[in-house]
């Protein structure tokens, strides 16, 4: 009686187990067809993926990433994946180096290239000339292992695996602890008019407000921060290494990775921050996309999950410096940012923060921004 027993429950375990397999494999099948029903590319295994990429033996990566970092993630990519030894990535950085790359997309010069970097305030020009894979829905199945908050939800074919968050920088020989501003509208206090602190051209840190004041009070405070005759600047880097060597005591805007990357060759230890809420968070602040004159999208599809694992996480953590996602658990930021309040520019943002950084450009009494053509 005891072996009969054993055997139904045997005999139900694997009726159930195979109905639950049946239902996965045509639900993933389904996906497969609406994706493909839609111009997009779906492969339905990680093993398809793997086999394919292995053919191309091959990877170009144009990225926001710095070369330091660059190094670790490839060295550790071609370790999991060593049929991928002739991969090459080179970092790309400035709003001119931005808008260059547009026009050779537009000509479709950049076939040298298999991933784009996407700067987030050219995100809409970029987009059309992206591969059209289903990234988001092939995570979603598990054919890549990436976290779906990664992928852009309506594009499907963009994923953004760093975040960043803007503090205030400024030199502590310079200004006291208690006289840099604690909250942002602090910056515009009588004492801080007339060059005393430095506010970038390129208004990435104003926009990210948007999601918790709004555009209207955003660009409301950003026509009284151009009234308060700021230094500007045009470069975060040398905005917070200008302060770190006492030429300004105050930055308005610092990207938290920046500054550490800055205060790591202070020797003299001047630079610092300070967190002011709510935070400016961009969750996507290193997207990328396969180009669509890529030769080795297969190859593409694996480095983009490599690098939103564990391990590439770790790396651009430890490298960058501190600029995981803040949806890797236990990252430097999402233990940094836990409790505190936000102004998370997310993929509802992401499309729309070119517009929000022209709109500020304007109100800071400059010409409007011109798209490249």
């Amino acid at each position: 009686m005891k072996s009969i027993v054993v055997s139904l429950t045997l005999l139900i375990f694997l009726i159930v187990f195979n109905t639950g397999a049946d239902a996965a494999s045509a639900s993933l099948l389904q996906a497969k067809k609406d994706a493909e029903a839609k111009g997009y590319i779906f492969f339905a295994t990680h093993d398809e993926i793997a086999a394919a990429a292995k053919k191309e033996g091959k990877l170009r990566v144009s990225s926001g990433l710095e070369p330091t970092t660059l190094k670790r993630l490839i060295e550790a990519f071609v370790q999991k994946y060593p049929f991928m030894s002739d991969t090459r990535a080179e970092e790309i950085a400035g709003r001119e180096a931005y808008q260059r790359f547009i026009l050779e997309l537009k000509a479709g010069q950049a076939k040298e290239w298999d991933i784009t970097y996407v700067p987030i305030d050219f995100a809409e020009e970029y987009m059309p000339y992206l591969m059209r894979h289903d990234i988001f829905n092939m995570t979603k199945h598990g054919v890549l292992k990436i976290d779906p908050r990664m992928v852009h939800p309506s594009e499907r074919n963009i994923v953004g695996v760093t975040s960043t968050i803007t503090v205030v920088a400024y030199n502590r020989k310079l200004v006291s602890e208690d006289k840099v501003p604690a909250k942002w509208e602090d910056f515009l206090k009588p004492e801080l008019k007339g060059k005393k602190f430095i506010l970038d051209t390129r208004p990435t840190e104003v926009a990210a407000l948007v999601p918790a004041w709004g555009l209207d009070k955003t660009l409301d405070f950003a026509r009284k921060l151009a009234a308060q005759e700021p230094v500007w600047g045009s470069s975060g880097t040398r905005s917070n290494t200008s302060v770190a060597a006492g030429e300004y005591p105050i930055s308005f805007g610092a990207s938290f990775n920046v500054i550490k990357r800055v205060t790591a060759k202070d020797t003299a230890g001047s630079l610092t921050y300070k967190v002011s809420e709510p935070i400016p968070a961009r969750n996507l602040n290193h997207a990328s996309g396969i180009t669509n004159t890529a030769a080795h999208p297969a190859a593409a599809l694996l480095w983009l999950e490599f690098l939103a694992s564990s391990e590439g996480q770790q790396i651009i953590d430890k490298y960058e410096p501190f600029a995981a996602s803040l949806f890797t658990s236990g990252s430097a930021l999402e233990q940094m940012t836990r409790g505190k309040a936000l102004s998370v520019v997310d993929w509802e943002h992401f499309t729309k923060f070119q517009g929000y950084t022209e709109a500020i450009v304007a109100a800071y009494g400059f010409p409007n921004t011109k798209k490249a053509r």
